[in-house]
């Protein structure tokens, strides 16, 4: 897909037919990519690339505390911690220009990503069984 509104159509239409479970995915996928380039950028002295990479994770980290539904799941008061705690050290680590920070944080965020990409996964298999039944 070398013709970019072709590519950015495609990636709206991904996001528009994605079930919740898979939206949730692709944040947390987004987000670890931020954080990657941010801390490659940090590496290499780009601070100002790097500050955008790091604005953009704290974009999606307010978005997932913002969409908790803490009456639904009891274990929404605890990840609505963690994501400020995050927010909290991206904003230090922009500040700072830390890259170890930068890895810290993403040492955090991929077991999470990780976590609910399988149990989207799950979820959907037992979509697909509860159809065939």
């Amino acid at each position: 897909m070398n013709n970019p509104s072709m590519r950015a159509r495609y990636i709206a239409d991904t996001v528009a037919t994605a079930s919740p479970g898979k939206l949730l995915v692709m944040l947390y996928d987004r987000l670890v990519l931020d954080l990657t380039r941010a801390e490659e950028a940090l590496g290499g002295g780009d601070r100002e690339g790097a500050a955008q990479q790091l604005m953009h994770a704290q974009d999606i980290i307010i978005e997932l505390r913002s969409s908790l539904k803490t009456d639904v799941w009891d274990g929404a008061p605890g990840l609505s911690e963690l994501y400020g705690f995050l927010l909290t050290q991206l904003i230090q680590a922009n500040v700072r220009g830390d890259a170890e920070l930068v890895v810290s944080c993403r040492s955090m965020i991929e077991p999470l990503r990780d976590a609910w990409r399988t149990a989207v996964a799950e979820a959907g298999s037992l979509a697909s069984a509860a159809r065939v039944a």
